[in-house]
Formats: structure tokens, sequence, C-alpha cells
């Protein structure tokens, strides 16, 4: 950890998490959402849903329409707690003129007045989402936690100039700035006061408990003929690699592909028959998803993106219980031992080919990621804070 300059004792009574996703909508396996579950056995946390890097264009057609019914819809769910000790909101937004206003004046009111309603008066702001630095003075912090866990500039039509100041301004400013990424915090780790690496956790013993099933596969998947290979997560252009996969599926005609998440990618960029699309799962139901697999796979580009990426997905697979075979990136050198890598399609397919006749042992692998729970991940980040002088009221 770096800790360059020291900083005075800080004592919070809660968290206000700006997150960088939606608690109704995305996957709850993301970090933020993994560390505020941890975080509120301890303090309360109030979750504020992604108010997001970029403003949906008319011109996406379904999905725009589909964005804006998604977030009017969690908004007027208002303040829920979710557990004890960790509610979530939306708040308003909108794009243009108006939307600037809103995000300066209306939000941060809407922010304290639910802090407030849950005793948080001296909150820690953990933002997730960059273009919170836009409301953080606003919602008078005692502490500032930065988490830098991707490259968000590289993220597919944003304001990148705008991106770039408001992650320059809150690695500035912020107590402690968290990395999942070794890629990134070996080329940013002396550009602020105070940095630590913590990478993603798992829910190990979850996923171990579907891999050992034999009787829970999901309905959808009963009648898929083995060998069943899966991809679990988002198929978006600025991450997954249509024509690469598409290559590998036509090498590849008695294997059975399973996609498994959202897809925002044109409906006709997969012909083949023997690939089908599931749709975006509950995160309670992913496991299964995963277990009812033979082997489980991450098709990446070679975008700015990935190449900074450390997907929760790995641990995920890996305490799963099943084979893995990814293309590159470069945290993937640390699992180097339990991965198969392979960038070029052809290779990619033997390797799966590979991995399918095989006798396996999941032992080694799950071994290996037996500590990298989520609760073992918290206490690191608390320790972190704990060096820089921030501590929480009992």
């Amino acid at each position: 950890m770096s800790t360059s300059q020291n900083v005075a004792t800080t004592t919070c009574d809660g968290i206000i998490c700006i997150g960088g996703e939606d608690w109704w909508y995305h996957n709850r396996g993301h970090y933020d959402m993994q560390m505020m579950r941890e975080f509120s056995g301890d303090v309360p946390v109030l979750y504020v849903n992604s108010i997001g890097m970029r403003v949906p264009a008319v011109s996406e057609g379904r999905m725009f329409f589909s964005r804006v019914r998604r977030k009017l819809k969690s908004i007027r769910r208002g303040l829920v707690q979710v557990r004890p000790g960790f509610s979530v909101m939306s708040v308003l937004a909108a794009p243009g003129s108006i939307g600037r206003w809103i995000q300066s004046i209306c939000m941060p009111l809407q922010i304290n007045r639910a802090a407030r309603s849950l005793g948080i008066t001296k909150p820690l702001v953990w933002v997730a989402c960059p273009p919170g630095e836009k409301v953080l003075k606003k919602l008078n912090p005692a502490a500032v936690v930065y988490q830098r866990t991707d490259r968000f500039e590289a993220f597919p039509n944003v304001d990148v100039e705008e991106i770039i100041r408001c992650d320059k301004s809150l690695r500035k400013t912020a107590h402690l700035v968290l990395y999942c990424s070794r890629h990134l915090f070996n080329q940013e780790r002396d550009e602020s006061p105070h940095t630590a690496f913590v990478d993603h956790g798992v829910d190990f013993d979850r996923f171990v408990k579907a891999g050992n099933s034999t009787g829970d596969c999901p309905s959808d998947m009963m009648d898929i003929p083995s060998p069943v290979v899966g991809f679990i997560g988002g198929i978006d252009a600025h991450t997954f690699d249509p024509k690469r996969f598409t290559e590998i599926v036509a090498s590849l005609p008695d294997v059975n592909f399973v996609l498994i998440g959202a897809c925002s990618l044109p409906d006709d960029w997969c012909p083949y028959s023997n690939v089908r699309f599931l749709g975006q799962k509950n995160y309670d139901d992913v496991p299964a998803y995963m277990a009812a697999c033979n082997a489980l796979i991450m098709v990446w580009n070679d975008s700015d993106w990935i190449k900074a990426c450390n997907p929760v997905k790995l641990k995920e697979y890996l305490a799963t219980g099943r084979p893995v075979v990814s293309t590159g990136f470069d945290e993937l050198e640390h699992w180097s031992d339990f991965v198969r890598v392979a960038d070029d399609p052809i290779d990619f397919a033997t390797a799966i080919v590979q991995v399918l006749s095989e006798d396996y042992d999941p032992a080694l692998q799950r071994e290996r990621v037996s500590a990298e729970t989520w609760s073992a991940k918290a206490s690191q980040v608390m320790l972190s804070l704990n060096e820089v002088g921030i501590t929480f009221k009992p």
C-alpha cells in the first residue's frame, strides 16, 4: 500500500456508495455491491444505484427505451432496505441542461435526506462511478474512497475528457484509491496519496456447493446435450469478441454453447444452431448455470478496457470447479496454472476439446480461491482504511 502522506484520524458513522451498477438490474457479484454487503454488517450503508457515465442515445433503438424503462422503474422503488443495515435507492437523472441541474441540486438533496434517515451524518463516501465526483462535496463526506476497478475512460460512448477529469480529481483527493487490477495499480499507484490493491472476492461456498450438486440443473438447460460450454456475463462489444467467438463455434459443431447474460449486440450476430442465448439471470441462480456446464470460457476482445480488467467471474468459474479456457489479459498471469489461455480461435477451440476430454479434478483450483472470499477482501479494505486514519463509529 502506498502511504506517502498521513491524514488525521477520521471517524465515520456510515457509508454512502455511489454505485457503478443498478442493484435491481445488474449482477450483484460486482465489487462495490459485495463490499457494501460485507460492510453493512457493521455500519449502515446507503447504496445509490449508478448515476451513469453516459447518456443513452435514441439512436440505440430498443436498447434506449429498455434503459429508460429500467431506470424509471428503479427510481419508483424509492429507498428500500434490502437487508439489515443495507439500503438501496435510485436518484433522479436526465440528459442535457436539465440533467446537469438535477445532478448538481436535486441529487445531493435526495442522497443526503436518505442518508440522514438511516442515521448517517458523517459518511464515508465510496465512489464507484466517476461522475459521482460532481456531487461529492455536497454530500459533506468525512472521508472518500475511490474505487478505480476499471479503466472507466475506455467505456464506449462516454465523454472521455469529462471521465478523465473526474477520475483525476478523485484520485487526487480521495483518502484511499482502491484497485482490483494489477495492471492499473502498477501504472497509477504513485499518482495518489494513498492506494491499495484489493482484488475481487468470490462467494466461495455458494459456487462450490453448486458445482458439487448433482440435481439442480436449471430447467432451460436440461434438454441441452453434453458437452456444454458456457459464458456467463455481459455480451457487449467493448468486452466480448463476437468474431472470435463465432469462429470458435464454427469449428466445434458437436459442442453446445450457452451464453448467459444481457446482450447489447445486434440480434443476428451469431447464426449458429449450437449456440443458445439464455438471457440475464439473477445472481442467486448464476452458480447453478455455471455448474450445468462442462467447461467455462471467457472470449474477450483486445480493447483497453480488457487489458486493465480483472473479471469477477474468473474466481466464480474456478470455485464452481469446471475447467476454464480464456483469451489472454494481464491478470491471468497470476492464474496461469488453472486456466488454459488461447487467443487464436483455432487454438481456443483445440483447448476446449482438450479440457472436455480430460479427467478433471477441481480440488487444486478451489484450494487456490478458498481464501479469496468477499469477507476476506472487506477485511483487507478495512485494514487499508485504518492505515490512513479512517475508522467507524462502534
